[in-house]
């Protein structure tokens, strides 16, 4: 298995993209073009990151941000799998504290990135959407995820990543997803065991779940991205964060980050899900 070095490395090159703010509903805000760089050297042992922000004119004109990093190590909150996927994010929930998770997809000539923030309360307040393409290639982006494409039953294997350093797991993972009529939606999730059922209000973009005093939401974005948190975080309380990517119309990946009860760090799992027939 490689190791998360390694694994960094899939992510290496030129990507141009742009930072998008979307509003917790969902809703598009301003977007700011962006050039990264990954250079791996001293026989990619580092890399230097990177990050050029433009205005609205775009890459031609100077960058109105210019941040370059050296790293030669990873810190533990930052997870890759390998696909070069990775997560990373607060380590410990807690009071009067900014919280946020931050994950990364990498297909090809493909990335895609989703950061998610929340404020001091432990209120959802916004999303950045990153969509990165590498330079000189034809890479496109997706279309905006829908209900329908989610619509189906997906068979996925997946992939744990602990904090305590334990050793990391793959198991198998089945996913069905139907509608059951009036604009409701129901979810089944297989894996390790366990069976996890759930039903979600549709309203436009947005997948509302109402369960047990909590309401989590799942935002279907642009270039076939969704968003999965809690609106609320609260402690004292277990809770995940996700995001996923529909890389394409069969095959859809989810980047999980896991928190206990005291709001520790407890894992990240990285799925790969592919469309199966009924």
């Amino acid at each position: 298995m490689s190791s998360n070095w390694e694994n960094f490395l899939k992510n290496l090159g030129e990507w141009r993209g742009s930072f998008t703010k979307i509003s917790p509903s969902g809703k598009i805000l301003d977007s700011t073009p962006s050039i990264l760089n990954l250079e791996a050297f001293d026989n990619h042992q580092a890399v230097l990151f990177r990050l050029r922000r433009f205005d609205s004119s775009g890459y031609d004109s100077p960058p109105i941000d210019d941040y370059q990093q050296e790293y030669r190590s990873l810190g533990r909150q930052n997870i890759f799998f390998a696909t070069g996927a990775f997560s990373k994010g607060t380590l410990q929930l807690a009071p009067f504290a900014e919280f946020g998770a931050e994950y990364g997809f990498v297909d090809d000539d493909r990335r895609l990135r989703l950061v998610q923030l929340y404020d001091e309360k432990g209120n959802f307040i916004s999303l950045t959407l990153i969509r990165e393409f590498r330079s000189s290639t034809d890479a496109y982006e997706r279309p905006p995820l829908t209900v329908e494409q989610l619509i189906g039953n997906w068979q996925g294997k997946a992939h744990t990543v602990y904090s305590d350093l334990r050793p990391s797991e793959t198991y198998a993972s089945y996913l069905e997803i139907k509608e059951t009529g009036n604009g409701y939606l129901e979810q089944k999730l297989s894996f390790s065991s366990q069976v996890i059922t759930s039903t979600a209000r549709i309203e436009g973009n947005k997948l509302i779940f109402d369960k047990e005093r909590t309401t989590r939401q799942i935002l279907l974005l642009p270039d076939g991205t969704s968003s999965n948190v809690p609106l609320q975080l609260q402690l004292r309380k277990p809770f995940f964060v996700e995001a996923g990517w529909l890389v394409r119309e069969n095959e859809r990946q989810r980047l999980i980050r896991t928190y206990n009860e005291k709001g520790e760090w407890v894992s990240s799992t990285h799925v790969i899900e592919l469309k199966i027939e009924n």
